[in-house]
């Protein structure tokens, strides 16, 4: 009688320690924030939706680096209700997002004191409302105030029920958020980090070029003005081969030497020729990788491509579009 008495108070004890456990494992996980581990990202795919563990989804959020580019930034958040809603109030500037960023060289484009008031998506339209607390207006220059606002527009379309962004501030539509950029009416993804002005060139191209230091880079998509009638395919490997405009100060993955001998695209998929003039070796380093990350990258802002074959001297080497850039 006495030992099962002593089996049974074993036993509650026992499950009194795991129900604690689990309990603050379930704290824990509520308790995700800003600090949780961030990825530098590229994607310009915005229908991409990916899950790592159970109840986490991989995000992605702009943020600037310190000469003002717009980088895309990818952490894992927990799944919930009104993930949109959650994901630009994680942008918000604050220390502890400014202690995440810490080691990127990037820093928050959400002015300190930002209160996401509100948020309506229509799920036939595709027109997200947001509306901001006043302290959104509180940005210095022409060139942070166009970065917020195209941040905002590009994390929330990142989420395929949203293809248009209205911003509000304290419930009101309002002309321009400061100084001289339009919100008056829905934005759409556009010119991100656009080379020049808007009314340059017949078409404009994304072209993914590096940025930041040795020790931590990342891909930064530039728009540029082109003189072909329409954005294509052609336009876009050459402008990546000639490698970044000089005053970018962006860097190149292509080594000196390889050329882009032609490009067809046949089924969905495209057939990217390089010249390496007799280089060797690529097939068996890291320079191949980075290379096809730079064409996969490039190309993936064209619908009619979904896949990637690239051929060194004719010889196929590789296949596939990459999702994400510099992924850690």
């Amino acid at each position: 009688m006495i030992s099962r008495r002593i089996v049974i108070i074993g036993l509650i004890v026992i499950l009194a320690i795991t129900l604690v456990k689990l309990g603050n494992s379930l704290l824990d996980e509520d308790r995700a924030s800003v600090d949780d581990e961030i990825e530098i990202i590229s994607s310009e795919k915005p229908e991409i939706e990916i899950v790592e563990d159970e109840g986490m989804r991989k995000t992605v959020f702009y943020f600037k680096d310190k000469d003002g580019y717009l980088v895309p930034v990818m952490k894992r958040i927990p799944w919930e209700e009104g993930i949109a809603k959650t994901t630009i109030r994680n942008m918000v500037d604050s220390t502890e997002l400014r202690e995440a960023l810490a080691n990127t060289g990037l820093s928050p484009l959400i002015p300190m004191g930002t209160e996401v008031l509100g948020m309506a998506i229509d799920q036939d339209t595709g027109l997200c409302k947001i509306d901001f607390s006043k302290e959104i207006q509180n940005v210095e220059t022409e060139k942070d105030e166009e970065n917020l606002i195209k941040g905002i527009v590009y994390t929330l379309t990142e989420f395929p029920t949203i293809k248009r962004v209205q911003i509000m501030v304290e419930g009101k539509i309002i002309p321009v958020l400061r100084n001289s950029v339009a919100i008056d009416s829905p934005l759409e993804r556009a010119n991100i980090n656009l080379i020049g002005r808007e009314d340059e060139g017949s078409s404009k191209v994304m072209v993914y070029y590096k940025g930041g230091e040795d020790h931590n880079e990342y891909f930064i998509p530039l728009t540029i003005p082109t003189m072909a009638p329409i954005a294509n395919v052609h336009t876009a490997l050459e402008l990546l081969f000639q490698g970044p405009p000089v005053e970018t100060g962006l860097k190149t993955d292509i080594p000196s030497g390889i050329s882009l001998q032609g490009v067809e695209i046949k089924d969905g998929t495209a057939f990217v020729d390089i010249n390496t003039e007799g280089i060797t070796g690529l097939e068996n380093s890291g320079v191949l990788d980075d290379l096809m990350k730079n064409v996969g990258l490039t190309l993936s802002q064209f619908e009619e491509i979904d896949s990637v074959e690239l051929l060194l001297d004719g010889t196929a080497v590789n296949s596939s579009i990459p999702v994400f850039a510099n992924e850690y």
